[in-house]
């Protein structure tokens, strides 16, 4: 397991991201929110179309969402060259406010399906802040790894931003 701070900035507020294997990833980050507020951050689709994006001036032209255990999710990020990624999965776990469990699949600009993973993200109360814990597993290698570690990064940096400011203390 090796941890890595975000940045200097980062690691004194507490943040951490954690390469647990060559295929899973540990990102947590601190909001001022609570746990429903960021919950439901991540799983309205008017307000993950307000920051889902990788991409700092990113947008989100698709959030589609069935938030039930069986249920299906789509979003695509575009960043401001006009490139899109869409990813799509199904919720396999939905314990509102404190636990999203879910497939993550992308589509290919082939047509194909691609590579099947998870995502766990839970939501806790901390010291009147929401401590979000995303453990994404089994990732094909390390280079995905360590893509979807940046993509992750920029996506709650940018949550952060639009949705929960707060000068990003922890």
């Amino acid at each position: 397991m090796t941890e890595i701070a975000v940045n200097d900035q980062a690691q004194t507020q507490g943040e951490r991201d954690t390469m647990l294997s060559d295929t899973s990833l540990r990102i947590e980050r601190s909001f001022d929110a609570t746990p429903e507020e960021v919950f439901d951050a991540w799983t309205s689709p008017e307000v993950l179309r307000r920051w889902w994006a990788a991409h700092p001036q990113g947008s989100t032209p698709v959030a589609e969402v069935d938030l039930r255990a069986g249920g299906h999710y789509r979003l695509s990020m575009e960043s401001p060259d006009g490139t899109r990624h869409t990813v799509g999965g199904e919720y396999r776990e939905v314990q509102r406010p404190s636990r999203l469990v879910y497939s993550w699949q992308w589509e290919l600009d082939s047509g194909e399906p691609g590579h099947i993973s998870t995502v766990t993200v839970s939501f806790a109360e901390q010291n009147g802040r929401t401590l979000v814990v995303l453990e994404h597993t089994d990732l094909p290698d390390a280079d995905s790894r360590d893509r979807h570690a940046q993509g992750w990064s920029t996506c709650l940096s940018v949550l952060r931003q639009r949705g929960f400011p707060d000068g990003a203390q922890s």
